[in-house]
């Protein structure tokens, strides 16, 4: 997962939850929103193969209710700041 130095916090949060349940943080970050809302098809980003059979992996990952408000807790108590990207890719993005 590429994160900037804002988000670390919860790429650490999320490799913490992630490794019990043998997921990437990534896999578990699909199966949050596969969890929360059913109805919403995850569309993950790549055009590596790997990476895409690695994203699919998510539909594996059983999170219980439990499971489900000890991942939501601890965001609430995280700050992120900045843009999402750096200024050069903003700058390239919707071309």
């Amino acid at each position: 997962m590429l994160v900037g130095s804002a988000e670390m916090p919860l790429d650490d949060l999320l490799s913490k939850f992630a490794q019990p349940k043998k997921a990437t943080p990534a896999q578990l970050a699909l199966a949050w929103l596969l969890a929360k809302k059913p109805w919403v098809v995850p569309i993950p980003g790549t055009t590596k193969l790997h990476r895409l059979e690695e994203n699919l992996g998510a539909a594996n990952v059983d999170l219980t209710p439990e499971d489900l408000r000890a991942i939501e807790s601890p965001p609430s108590s995280i700050k992120v700041e900045g843009a999402r990207h750096p200024q050069w890719v903003e700058q390239t993005t919707g071309r």
